[in-house]
């Protein structure tokens, strides 16, 4: 499969930093032109600079808040009117909210629902079904391991988690012989600004984590073979299955040792500021009679 996405187009959601990035990085070095998409403009144009001089690619970038309402429809319309047609899909947007339920801020987990969920489950159908007629193409669904269990502190986000995995495991059943992949990702805790953004900086330096290259490398790997999700790492595998075997009940009291929210610092995290929806823009980058100085 990785071998037939040289020369032709990912799009990848969160595409500024993290995994997202990573992603991007890994699939130029397969040959494949990117659309990059995530709020901030400027990360993704240093990306897709540096992916143009060591690997010749192309990229597009487009900007958008994808928990705003209708973006996702917007941007499926950006790449169409650009006539892209697009061979492997990575849904990576997508971010937490941790915080007691008593003070939580009920609005960052409306964006939350509407980025995991909604946004995810939108762009997964837009470009699905014309890889159906086809008869080719892939779609990696960003989950994590808390897809497995319910976590206390974080809800909404590993409820969210465990939507993107059941509904990716859906829709590999009904596509596999059809000539399409659906797989959902369940990386464990990597080595990104995830927690500071869900509002626990600090939490990453005190656990066990993944370089976000081993996690994309482990997923490539999996998308090869067609499985319908990956678990990175054999620790969080075991872990995966583990939750299975204890009570519910147990499993989710464990959880609160995890997540008990911290006295909040005074400064706000700049990462976890909320942005107001913006629409589609793009910047045509890398061709050939446009390259980035």
């Amino acid at each position: 499969m990785l071998d037939r996405f040289a020369d032709r187009w990912a799009l990848v959601t969160g595409a500024s930093s993290g995994i997202g990035a990573t992603f991007a990085e890994q699939l130029a070095a397969r040959g494949m032109h990117l659309v990059l998409v995530a709020r901030r403009r400027e990360p993704m144009q240093e990306l897709a600079a540096r992916l143009h001089t060591q690997h010749g690619t192309r990229s597009e970038i487009l900007t958008s808040d994808l928990a705003a309402p209708h973006q996702a429809a917007a941007l499926h319309e950006a790449v169409s009117r650009r006539g892209i047609e697009i061979e492997l899909l990575l849904n990576n947007a997508g971010f937490a909210v941790v915080g007691d339920a008593a003070d939580v801020d009920v609005d960052r987990v409306g964006e939350l629902v509407r980025l995991n969920i909604g946004a995810l489950t939108d762009l997964t159908y837009r470009f699905l079904q014309p890889m159906l007629q086809r008869g080719h193409g892939a779609i990696v669904n960003v989950a994590s391991v808390a897809a497995f269990q319910p976590v206390a502190y974080m809800a909404a986000y590993a409820a969210s988690k465990s939507y993107v995995l059941h509904f990716s495991e859906g829709l590999w059943a009904e596509t596999r012989d059809r000539g399409v992949t659906v797989m959902a990702l369940c990386p464990g805790v990597t080595r990104t600004s995830f927690f500071d953004v869900a509002g626990v900086p600090g939490w990453l330096k005190k656990h066990r984590s993944q370089d976000p290259e081993k996690v994309v490398r482990n997923a490539l790997t999996s998308l090869e073979k067609r499985r319908q999700y990956a678990v990175s790492g054999w620790g969080n595998w075991i872990l995966s299955l583990l939750v299975r075997l204890a009570t519910r009940r147990r499993v989710v009291i464990e959880s609160m040792k995890y997540f008990r929210p911290q006295p909040k610092s005074e400064e706000p995290d700049a990462e976890a500021t909320v942005q107001p929806p913006q629409p589609i823009e793009s910047d045509r980058q890398n061709r050939a009679d446009d390259a980035v100085a």
